[in-house]
C-alpha cells in the first residue's frame, strides 16, 4: 500500500485493545462552552485520531450561543451539539478523559477502560462582561488557548504512535 497523507489507519493499528478509534472524554461542569469548543477542535483536528465527546458533571441544558459562533468563526459547526451528563458514558469504555475547569476535575469518575486522564483548566468565557465585542472576545481568547493545547496534544498522541501509523500507511 503507498502513502498517502490523506489516508488514516485503522482503528486497530493506534490501540489494538480498542476496536475503534479511542474515545476521549472532555469533561466540564456545565457542558456549554470550554467543554464543547474543544470537543469540536480535537475533532476537528484528530477526528482520525480519536472519537471525541463532551459532557457536564452538571449539564446546563444548553450550547452557549458565543461558542458555537466562535467555532464558526473557525468553519467548525457545534450547533448541533447537545449538553450532557458525564453520566450518559459511565458504563461506556473512555481511553482519555480531559477535563477543562477544576469542578469537574474534582467530582471526575474513573470510567470502564480509562487509560490517561488530563487536567487543563481553562476561563469559564460564559462569565464574561463588558459589551458583546468584549465578550465575543472572551471566548476567542479562551478557544484558542484550548487549541493550542489540544493540538499539542494530538501531535505528541500521533508522535508516540507515528510508527504503528506508517506501518498502516504502507509507508
Amino acid at each position: 500500500m503507498k502513502s498517502n497523507p490523506t489516508s488514516h489507519p485503522p482503528a486497530s493499528v493506534l490501540e489494538p485493545e480498542y476496536p475503534v478509534r479511542p474515545l476521549v472524554l472532555v469533561l466540564c461542569t456545565g457542558n456549554s462552552c470550554r467543554s464543547h469548543m474543544a470537543e469540536g477542535l480535537l475533532r476537528a483536528r484528530a477526528g482520525h485520531l480519536f472519537r471525541v465527546a463532551s459532557a457536564g458533571s452538571r449539564p446546563a441544558g444548553y450550547v452557549h450561543p458565543e461558542a458555537i459562533a466562535v467555532m464558526a468563526e473557525l468553519g467548525i459547526d457545534i450547533a448541533g451539539h447537545r449538553s450532557k451528563s458525564l453520566d450518559e458514558f459511565r458504563e461506556q469504555a473512555v481511553h482519555t478523559v480531559i477535563t477543562v475547569c477544576g469542578r469537574a476535575n474534582e467530582v471526575c469518575p474513573v470510567f470502564p477502560g480509562q487509560q490517561f486522564r488530563y487536567h487543563w483548566a481553562f476561563d469559564d468565557p460564559a462569565h464574561a462582561t463588558g459589551t458583546p465585542e468584549e465578550v465575543r472576545g472572551e471566548f476567542r481568547r479562551v478557544r484558542d488557548e484550548i487549541a493550542r493545547t489540544l493540538e499539542a496534544y494530538a501531535a505528541g498522541y500521533a508522535e508516540a504512535h507515528a510508527g504503528r501509523i506508517l506501518n498502516a500507511l504502507g509507508a
